[in-house]
C-alpha cells in the first residue's frame, strides 16, 4: 500500500467525506448560536444525510477499491448506507418534538448522530480489520454520549456508563482478536485472509482460531446476541426514547451488514471453526431473547429482549455460510429495521413528559 493518498482513494469515499465536511460544520452552527439553534440543526443534520445520499448516487455503479483496499464500495454496500442514511435522517425527525417535550433540545443530538451515521458508513464498506474497527468506535463513541443525553436523569447516566465499560471491554476484545489474527496471518484485509483460508483443507492454525474467538465475541456484543446482551435491556430501558429509537435501528442495521461482509469476503473460509458459536449463541439468543420478555413489565426492556431474540434469528441465516443464507439474513435485518423503526417510533409519539409508554 502507498504512502501517499491519490484522488483515486479519495473518489469512492466522497460522501463519507462529505458527511464528515457537514458534521463538523454543523458542530460550528450550534457552538456559535447555542441552544436556540437546535431545531435548525436537527432540520440541517436531515439535510445533510439526505445529500450524502445524494453523492452516494453520483458514484459510479461499479465497485471499487480505496486507501489499498481497506475501504469498498460495491452494491451491497450503496444499499446498505442508503438504509442507513434513511434510519437516521428518521430518527432525527422523529426525536425533535420528543426532545424538546422532555427538555433534553439540545444541538448536539444530531451533530452525534451524524457522527454516528459516518462511523456506520465506514462499517458498511470496510474491507480490512483495521477500518472496521475505525467505523466501529466511532459509531460507539457517539452512541455512548446519547445514551447518557439526559443528564439529570440517574437512569440515564447509568445507561451511558455501563455501555461505555461493556463497549470498551468488548472493543479491547475485538481489537485483541484482530491483533491475533494478524499475527499469525500476517494481514488484516478480508480478501486476503479469504484467500489465504480456502483450498481443499485450509488449516488456519490455534493463534487464528483463538483471535477468530475473540473478534467475534466482541461483534457479537455490539449486534446484542446472548452470551454478550448485559447491556442492552438497561440502556434501551434508561436511555431517552429518542436514543432508544436510534439505537435499535440504523447500527443495528450496520452492525449486521458489517457482521454479513465480515463472514461472506473474510471467513468463509473457517467456516467450520465459527458456525459452531454461532450455532450457540442463535440458539441462546432466541430462547432467553423470548422468555425473558415475557416477564418484563416495562415496554421499552421488552422491546429489548426482542432485539436479543431477533439477533439469534439473524444468526440463522448466516449459519450456513451460503449466498442465499447471507441473502436471508440481509432481507430479515431490513425487515427488522422497518419494523423497530415504527414500535419504537410509538414510544416516542405516545410518550409524555415524565412519563414513557
Amino acid at each position: 500500500m502507498s504512502d501517499t493518498v491519490t484522488m483515486a482513494d479519495l473518489y469512492p469515499v466522497l460522501p463519507e467525506v462529505c458527511l464528515a465536511l457537514m458534521a463538523m460544520a454543523l458542530l460550528m452552527f450550534g457552538v456559535f448560536r447555542g441552544d436556540k439553534s437546535t431545531s435548525s440543526c436537527s432540520w440541517l443534520a436531515v439535510l445533510a444525510l439526505l445529500l450524502t445520499g445524494v453523492v452516494m448516487g453520483l458514484l459510479p455503479e461499479e465497485a471499487d477499491l480505496a486507501f489499498g483496499g481497506q475501504f469498498v464500495v460495491d452494491q451491497f454496500a450503496r444499499f446498505m448506507k442508503w438504509l442507513v442514511l434513511i434510519g437516521s435522517a428518521l430518527a432525527v425527525i422523529m426525536s425533535i418534538n420528543y426532545n424538546a417535550r422532555e427538555g433534553i433540545e439540545r444541538f448536539e443530538f444530531p451533530v452525534l448522530i451524524l457522527f454516528a451515521s459516518l462511523g456506520m458508513l465506514l462499517m458498511v464498506s470496510a474491507n480490512d480489520l483495521i477500518s472496521l474497527y475505525v467505523g466501529l468506535e466511532l459509531q460507539s463513541l457517539s452512541l455512548y454520549v446519547i445514551a447518557a443525553f439526559r443528564r439529570d436523569s440517574a437512569k440515564s447516566s447509568e445507561a451511558g456508563l455501563k455501555y461505555f465499560v461493556l463497549g470498551a471491554l468488548s472493543s479491547g476484545m475485538l481489537l485483541y482478536g484482530a491483533s491475533m489474527i494478524y499475527g499469525f496471518s500476517g494481514t488484516t484485509r478480508f480478501d486476503a485472509l479469504s484467500n489465504l483460508f480456502t483450498g481443499p483443507s485450509p488449516d488456519p492454525g490455534v493463534g487464528v482460531v483463538v483471535g477468530l474467538v475473540f473478534l467475534l465475541a466482541g461483534l457479537a456484543f455490539k449486534v446484542s446476541a446472548v452470551p454478550f446482551h448485559m447491556w442492552i435491556p438497561d440502556v434501551y430501558q434508561g436511555a431517552p426514547g429518542s436514543v432508544t429509537l436510534f439505537i435499535a435501528t440504523a447500527p443495528k442495521l450496520a452492525g449486521f451488514a458489517m457482521l454479513i461482509r465480515l463472514l461472506a469476503d473474510g471467513l468463509g473460509g473457517m467456516h467450520v471453526h465459527w458456525q459452531d458459536m454461532f450455532v450457540l449463541m442463535a440458539v441462546l439468543s432466541m430462547v432467553i431473547g423470548n422468555l425473558v420478555a415475557i416477564a418484563q413489565e416495562n415496554i421499552k426492556r421488552m422491546l429489548a429482549y426482542s432485539t436479543i431474540a431477533h439477533a439469534g434469528f439473524l444468526f440463522l441465516g448466516m449459519i450456513p455460510g451460503t449466498a442465499s443464507g447471507y441473502s436471508a439474513a440481509l432481507f430479515y435485518t431490513v425487515t427488522y429495521t422497518i419494523t423497530a423503526l415504527g414500535a419504537f417510533g410509538m414510544i416516542v409519539v405516545l410518550s409524555r413528559k415524565g412519563f414513557e409508554v
